[in-house]
């Protein structure tokens, strides 16, 4: 069976074979998720709901970021440049 894309991904960040909730995976997720929503706002601007959305899944991902870097520095470090974000 082919794998798609989105588990490819994943399985850069996952701690062991089925980590599905550990919060790089979830920064990994969220961050497909805000590109995909950011593509769609640039056709249809007038789209507020979807705006707010993308407002909370930003927030989110910065405070998964910001508990992996006071927790956990190392992995914090490594899926900032894997998903080449800021900091």
């Amino acid at each position: 069976m082919a794998e798609n894309a989105a588990t490819v991904d994943l399985k850069e960040f996952q701690l062991h074979e089925k980590d599905t909730g550990s919060a790089d995976v979830q920064v990994a997720l969220l961050t497909k998720r805000i590109a995909q929503l950011t593509e769609h706002l640039k056709t249809n601007a007038k789209d507020h709901s979807s705006r707010r959305g993308l407002l909370k899944m930003v927030a989110q991902r910065r405070s998964l970021l910001d508990y992996l870097n006071r927790s956990k520095s190392e992995r914090y470090k490594k899926v900032i440049d894997k998903l080449n974000l800021r900091k």
